[in-house]
């Protein structure tokens, strides 16, 4: 029924329509908690604004399906050019959320709790909708994270993040005198955290298995300075050593870690991968399975929960976050029949 109609189209359009950045996304999950009830969800918004909908003929096993509300800030208007969809998060991540939606309404009578929730605060650190859940919701039985992976392709882990925040502050001096500046100070912390995550790079083995950082913003003066460094870890990465390193190159400055999230990957012989790649092989498709250097809400619950994971979703992951972000309807409809089957062929292997 809802393979066969406009309606994934519409649903995913009026999703971008409602701009949802980090920390505003309240009205996007008051219409899918109604929207999910019209489908016959048992849906809601929890305490920290989660939207949560179950469906399904029994309680175990219990999938769930964890999407996220939130987007980057919006910088372009939504809009539609033949089957393509524009707009803020109709890929990272609300075409996926769309998808898990249709598809869990497709399988209600499926011997099992699909639980489809989309959470609030994945763009941002803290992750505090996925904490929440963590903390409230049952163990599942299996998880799908809703990222971009294209309708065709399968996602097999994240790397993990730390982001840094560094502040100096120096005496008053003439740009003349050889005392130190607040902002060289800065600087040289900066190239100091880039040269230590290069050497890691060096023994690394693939892009994956490699440590990166990214100077996002530096600012100062000769009495002030503030830096902010954004880290891509590998599995395995030592944290406690990473920061020991960090304080002790401070120089007087002040050193703060705003999260520890570890890398997380799964097998390729992971139950949820195999129902996922299955699934494509059955549309006719040829599977693609990825790693990425971002991280998503996998990282967080799989601190917690270790059980059969992986993300999908339809969408190129090249457009996240640029004013080019869209999404072809065609591959929303092929991702919606594949999670649909998948969903089939996990129930059975999780029981």
């Amino acid at each position: 029924m809802i393979l066969g109609t406009d309606y994934p189209r519409e649903l995913l359009s009026r999703m971008i329509s409602i701009a949802s950045p980090s920390g505003q996304e309240r009205e996007l999950a008051d219409f899918l908690a109604g929207h999910m009830d019209s489908l016959g969800f048992d849906a809601c918004v929890d305490a920290e604004g989660n939207v949560v909908g179950e469906i399904g003929g029994a309680e175990r096993p219990r999938i769930l399906l964890l999407g996220h509300l939130d987007t980057v800030p919006v910088t372009m208007p939504p809009r539609q050019s033949g089957s393509l969809l524009y707009g803020r998060g109709a890929v990272d991540a609300k075409g996926p959320l769309a998808t898990m939606i249709l598809a869990a309404a497709s399988a209600a009578d499926l011997p099992a709790r699909i639980v489809v929730a989309g959470a609030v605060g994945e763009e941002v650190p803290g992750s505090r909708g996925a904490r929440h859940l963590l903390a409230t919701q049952p163990r599942p039985d299996a998880i799908i994270i809703g990222e971009p992976s294209g309708w065709d392709g399968v996602c097999l882990g994240y790397k993990g993040r730390t982001g840094i925040v560094y502040e100096v502050d120096r005496r008053p001096s003439h740009t003349s005198s050889p005392h130190e500046r607040a902002v060289e100070v800065a600087a040289e912390f900066w190239w100091h955290v880039r040269d230590l995550l290069r050497a890691d790079a060096s023994a690394a083995d693939g892009t994956f298995a490699s440590a990166t950082a990214a100077l996002v913003r530096l600012t100062g003066s000769i009495e002030h300075a503030r830096a902010e460094i954004t880290c891509r870890l590998p599995p395995g990465f030592d944290f406690d050593a990473f920061e020991a390193d960090l304080h002790a190159a401070r120089a007087g400055g002040m050193v703060e870690l705003d999260e520890r999230i570890p890398a997380v990957r799964v097998p390729r012989n992971d139950p949820v991968v195999r129902a996922l790649v299955g699934a494509i092989r059955a549309d006719a498709g040829t599977v693609s399975l990825r790693v990425k250097s971002g991280t998503s809400d996998m990282n967080v619950v799989a601190q917690q929960w270790s059980v059969p994971m992986a993300a999908y979703g339809p969408g190129d992951a090249h457009l996240d976050h640029t004013d080019d972000e869209h999404l072809d309807v065609m591959d929303l409809h092929r991702a919606v029949g594949v999670l649909h089957t998948a969903l089939t062929t996990l129930v059975a292997s999780v029981q």
